[in-house]
């Protein structure tokens, strides 16, 4: 039976807020095998029973079902509408309808009647307490009422009640962006919260990124210096009118609660403060005080959609501790972002005083120096009822234990949770094996995500600096899209890159960039206002590239093609002989080679700029050829040839060794194939002898670790990959999961051997840099690649690294497309050879190549004929379930 499993609007089950018509996907699903679409109509209507048709395809000829594009429909603003799809097959089945996916129409920038108003003065802008917005909108004609929409944003944070429910899940909204270019709304339906006549709207603010107290320089008022909200209600009614109410001078202002939040540092809560009934119809408002109007950019709101940061999961504690030192310390077992929420009671002025920690010393007491001057501490003071609730409003924290500093009573663990924060994103990879090491090491990469996909793709996020460092986000992107699906995540985040590049076309270091014009005290950007460093700045290219792998994504590839281009000229204009640098490079940053005292590796800096110029240049003419920029292409790929044909004279003597003798440099080398093919074995021994002479273990940092397997398994040495994966003690990845490690650790030996700290300056416990592993055990291991030629996994190359001493390994990707599945098996064998029974699982309306060693013995194929090509032995297949059996 054919079918439409689910239909998907920007890669997302459902989208609130979108100004265009969102790109059209969906999954099919049938009892059959090699399943291919053969014609597909589309619906879109403004009503769910579909009588009100705003487009139909008609039938359509194709086998297009991820990525549809749909022209000339023209959206009413805050408005429901519904999807649906009906396909057809080279079987001759034809499905029904599906079920209908909805978004909700944006509010485009031109429609905005609303204004930022705050309820902060001039005199406030050193303040990080909170305040409280509201006003009354009327609802007549209420029986007549099709829907109530609201769309909201701040300049700061906000949460938005109506009739003292809060609206929507979303925490920590509007999130962060370059405010001045790219400031998002959320979009709601009020719908099931309106009644008819009155009804109160309110909206309680924070400091947040906007104003508050930023970045290790702990700057304030970056982007303003006081908080304002906005927001704009439309009623829909079933005749086609509508009635909006906005935020205006109208509305009213007091204090709130909150009397500090900020980012790094935590929250202030006093209940005694609260006022009853504030976000309701009947409140008392004789202590309010007028608002004013703030004279923000209205042209620069735009629609979130999907991706915002939400309270995803809750964790129970594990133990409450006492310390040598006598400290009460919660531990939740799992070094995680967010927040706690509790229950207590008490005496009106009794105190919960907080403090979240990632690690206990070496003599199992609280450890705090390595947060630097963030204080992550949460002080709630009650206000004497029978039972309070309570959890941060305006502020994140990262922690695995809580040192309790006061509390009124009992601690009762019962009462206590860890809050998991982070923007919402569907998890779409699932990796298990026969060792519990790399299955840890899984959760640790998957942990370390959660942990620092806040809106942003941190670097860290529990010391004072938790920047979107563009390094970090290049390193992890692929391993990140296994993961979860993170193309709205990362779209959302490259639209600020873009916005905050320099003139020139230079990358800032982070994105947002708040440090690039803020450096005059800079700790460690000691060569002054820097940007565009090789392996960070190339976030630009890599980025938009890798979603258009994972996902077909050619949006994000339109969108981000001017700024992938202006990077790439930057590192044009500065080279010589192409051969570039600027400034500051960060090279292979805290690799294990550098000199005592130093976090810059050994490699030289020439070599790595070189290397991603090289790189980049090369994404970039392919995704010129895939947008039909023919001129570009043909002009950068030649570009790309003479880089590395520079590369080769300056890197290679005639004889073929590579000059900088460094893991990273030949690492860089093979898997940017920058090699003269007639060197290719020479270094590949090189860099094998470089690995054997630290015995087995890896010295490098951000640039060469991410690369270091495929660099051997791509290149005929698995078997040393495998070795340098296993390896457990210091340096290895399961060195940290040996010491206990939940997330993955910023220094190999975060915590040493003996329980001492790498120094406290630069030492996070969730820094997910080296979890880019995590693309090998996906791409490798299990074996589930894309093909650019056919991207989104439309074709999967499947081919399985065997190894380690495993005995199985099962591992799962939900692509656009629906489920990819390997598992595979080693049976005992009374030979040498290993026996391995493979079986996979290829989605509907795609195909799959299995690639098995070239001296692969088939011992059942599932009735599938496998040939020799490229010293492999490959078959080709469609969709559904095959097993393989084979030795080598």
């Amino acid at each position: 039976m054919l079918a439409i499993q689910n239909v998907t609007l920007n890669y997302a089950s459902a989208l609130y807020g979108v100004e265009s018509m969102p790109v059209v996907g969906w999954v099919i699903s049938s009892d059959k095998k090699g399943v291919e679409q053969t014609h597909w109509q589309l619906q879109v209507s403004a009503d769910a029973a579909f009588t009100s048709l705003i487009f139909d395809s008609g039938t359509v000829a194709s086998d297009t079902s991820q990525n549809i594009t749909l022209s000339g429909i023209e959206l009413d603003h805050s408005t429901r509408y519904y999807v649906r799809v009906k396909i057809s097959d080279n079987h001759g089945q034809h499905s029904d309808w599906s079920d209908a996916a909805h978004f909700i129409s944006g509010l485009p920038a031109p429609k905005w009647q609303a204004e930022f108003i705050s309820a902060e003065g001039p005199e406030e802008q050193a303040s990080s307490k909170g305040s409280l917005l509201r006003n009354t909108f009327a609802i007549t004609d209420a029986d007549e009422v099709a829907s109530v929409i609201v769309h909201a944003s701040a300049l700061g944070l906000y949460k938005l009640y109506v009739n003292g429910q809060k609206v929507g899940e979303d925490e920590l909204a509007p999130g962060w962006t370059s405010y001045h270019h790219h400031l998002l709304y959320q979009t709601y339906d009020l719908t099931d919260l309106v009644c008819a006549g009155d009804n109160a709207i309110a909206a309680s603010i924070g400091a947040g990124w906007y104003k508050g107290d930023m970045s290790f320089n702990r700057y304030r008022n970056y982007y303003g210096e006081r908080t304002a909200f906005i927001c704009q209600i439309v009623v829909n009614y079933q005749d086609g009118r509508q009635v909006l109410y906005g935020t205006d001078t109208a509305w009213r202002g007091a204090d709130s609660p909150v009397l500090f939040s900020e980012i790094y540092d935590g929250e202030i809560y006093d209940a005694r403060l609260e006022m009853p009934g504030w976000n309701r119809v009947d409140c008392d408002l004789s202590s309010w005080r007028d608002v004013t109007v703030i004279p923000a950019d209205k042209k620069v709101l735009r629609a979130q959609g999907a991706s915002t940061v939400q309270a995803i999961e809750t964790l129970t504690p594990r133990a409450l501790i006492t310390t040598p030192q006598g400290e009460r310390v919660i531990d939740f077992g799992q070094n995680l972002t967010g927040w706690v929420a509790f229950r207590v009671s008490g005496k009106a002025g009794d105190k919960v005083i907080l403090r979240h920690f990632e690690v206990l010393d070496a003599d199992g007491n609280v450890y705090l120096a390595n947060l630097r001057s963030a204080k992550q501490r949460v002080e709630y003071i009650l206000r004497g009822d029978e039972t309070e609730t309570y959890h941060p409003n305006f502020t994140f924290q990262g922690f695995r234990y809580v040192s309790v500093e006061a509390w009124p009573g009992e601690i009762v663990l019962d009462d206590i949770k860890a809050v998991v924060v982070h923007s919402q994103m569907e998890r779409t990879g699932e990796f298990f094996c026969s060792n519990p090491d790399l299955n840890q090491l899984h959760h640790n990469i998957l942990w370390g995500l959660k942990g620092n996909f806040v809106d942003v793709p941190t670097d860290c996020p529990q010391r004072d600096e938790r920047l979107g460092w563009t390094g970090d986000a290049q390193i992890f992107c692929r391993t990140a899209s296994y993961l979860m699906q993170t193309r709205n995540f990362f779209a959302k985040w490259l639209t600020d890159l873009h916005y905050d590049q320099t003139p020139e076309g230079g990358v800032p270091h982070v994105v947002p960039d708040i440090l690039t014009d803020r450096c005059d005290n800079d700790r460690f950007l000691s060569d002054g206002c820097t940007h565009s460093a090789a392996a960070w700045a190339d976030a630009a290219v890599i980025n938009p590239w890798t979603l258009y792998l994972m996902y077909g994504d050619k949006e994000t590839l339109r969108n981000q093609y001017s700024s992938m281009k202006a990077w790439i000229d930057f590192m044009r204009a500065h080279a010589v002989d192409n051969k570039w640098s600027y400034k500051l490079q960060f090279g292979d940053w805290v690799a294990l080679d550098a000199k005592e005292g130093s976090y810059f590796g050994a490699t030289p800096n020439d070599l790595t700029c070189m290397a991603y110029y090289s790189w980049s240049t090369l994404l970039f003419a392919k995704a010129a050829k895939v947008l039909g920029h023919e001129d570009d292409y043909e002009t950068y790929f030649a570009l790309h040839r003479d880089i590395v044909n520079s590369f080769q004279q300056e890197f290679f003597t005639p004889t073929g060794r590579l000059a900088a003798r460094t893991q990273t440099a030949h690492i860089l080398a093979l898997h940017f194939d920058l090699v003269p093919e007639q060197f290719r074995e020479r270094t590949v021994n090189t860099l094998v002898e470089l690995l054997a002479e630290q015995d087995g273990h890896l010295v490098t940092g951000f640039v060469g670790t991410p690369y270091f397997c495929h660099a051997l398994s791509n290149n005929g040495r698995a078997k040393e990959a495998w070795q340098l994966l296993l390896k457990d003690d210091f340096p290895s990845w399961l060195y940290q999961v040996k010491a206990g490690a939940t997330t993955i650790w910023e220094h190999w030996d975060g915590i040493k051997p003996d329980g001492t700290m790498w120094s406290p300056d630069m030492n996070s416990f969730n820094h997910y840099a080296y979890g880019a592993i995590g693309e090998w055990l996906y791409r490798a291991v299990a074996g589930i690649d894309v093909d650019e030629a056919e991207p989104g996994f439309k074709h999967t190359r499947i081919q399985p690294v065997v190894g380690g001493d495993l005995e199985w390994v099962n591992a799962r990707y939900r692509s656009g497309y629906g489920d990819i599945a390997v598992n595979w098996q080693v049976e005992a064998s009374g030979d040498q050879q290993q026996h391995v029974v493979l079986s996979v699982i290829v989605p509907h309306n795609t195909h799959a190549t299995v690639i098995l060693p070239a001296e692969s013995h088939i011992v059942d194929a599932d009735n599938i004929a496998f040939t020799l090509r490229d010293n492999t032995c490959q078959a080709n297949i469609g969709s559904g379930k095959y097993r393989f059996e084979y030795r080598f």
